[in-house]
């Protein structure tokens, strides 16, 4: 059941993140005002999660399976675009909100659960999950092809979807 009340999004200008261009996880260089250049490694600026799910049940071994992945950096308060994939026509279909931050996926270690892995232990985890709620449809689905559309209009003018990871990552998951 949705929350009855709407979460408050603080905004963010394009330009609330330092001088410098995102590149893969780095920033180029940027001149600071004593003329020098400094190399920044911190990970990109955070804007908006893409989670995905795949609408349709997957089955593997007789299980209903869906999905898991890319989360260890998820804050708690941002929010997330809940994304359908692996269906007729991809897209975004809602938003949510990351309400507990990455812990260990406890389902990696139970021989019984779907989602074990052998090669995972308990002093080394490989797998992870967060905690979401949910905010909001979108009024309206938001399809794959559009979301290309406008990656490319803002690839060539420069505007916000310029980098946008779906389409600038080879995989997502």
């Amino acid at each position: 059941m949705p929350p009855k009340t709407r979460a408050r999004v603080s905004k963010r200008t394009a330009n609330s993140d330092d001088a410098g261009e995102k590149v893969g996880g780095k920033r180029k260089a940027a001149a600071s005002e004593s003329g020098k250049t400094e190399e920044r490694s911190e990970p990109p600026q955070y804007c908006h999660w893409l989670m995905k799910s795949e609408p349709e049940s997957r089955f593997e071994n007789g299980i209903d399976v869906k999905a898991r992945n890319f989360m260890r950096q998820m804050k708690n308060e941002q929010l997330a675009f809940f994304y359908h994939s692996n269906c007729k026509e991809p897209g975004i279909a809602g938003v949510m909100k990351i309400v507990k931050e990455a812990y260990v996926d406890h389902t990696q270690f139970d021989k019984k659960d779907v989602h074990f892995d052998a090669n995972s232990k308990p002093d080394d985890p490989k797998w992870s999950t967060v905690d979401v709620q949910y905010q909001r449809m979108l009024k309206r689905f938001l399809p794959l092809s559009e979301l290309k559309k406008y990656h490319l209009q803002h690839r060539a003018t420069g505007g916000p979807l310029k980098d946008m990871a779906l389409f600038t990552r080879a995989r997502l998951s």
